[in-house]
């Protein structure tokens, strides 16, 4: 797998896509595989806020419930309604059309604890 090399990415496996004060947010193809075949997705309201580091919601595989930490702070502006039909698009299409929300950022917004795609392929060890 070839990670982007526009996006951030967090040890937690969750990657970050920053177009101007705009974060596009989701889980990385390492966590999707890990997880096997995605049955469920708790994503949260917009307008709601998350600081970097906490958990907004969560994904359902046929082993396991995984909580989704946000890679950075800001307020929700929009949520994939696909998933919440289909929520097996993440395994299809994790760094694509399975995004999971796009956030507000504030000015300035914190991306320096992230790391680049080559940082975290060495991370997963691929």
């Amino acid at each position: 797998m070839t990670y982007p090399e526009n996006y951030k990415y967090t040890k937690e496996h969750e990657w970050v896509l920053v177009e101007g004060n705009t974060g596009t947010v989701g889980i990385t193809d390492h966590a999707q595989q890990e997880l096997g075949d995605i049955v469920y997705v708790d994503l949260p309201k917009v307008g709601a806020t998350f600081d970097k580091g906490k958990s907004f919601g969560s994904v359902e595989s046929v082993k396991a419930v995984s909580d989704i930490y946000s890679p950075v702070a800001g307020e929700v502006v929009a949520i994939n309604d696909l998933l919440t039909q289909h929520p097996e698009k993440l395994n299809e299409d994790p760094h694509g059309a399975a995004w999971l929300i796009k956030l507000k950022l504030p000015s300035g917004g914190d991306l320096t604890e992230l790391l680049s795609a080559e940082d975290y392929q060495k991370y997963i060890g691929e």
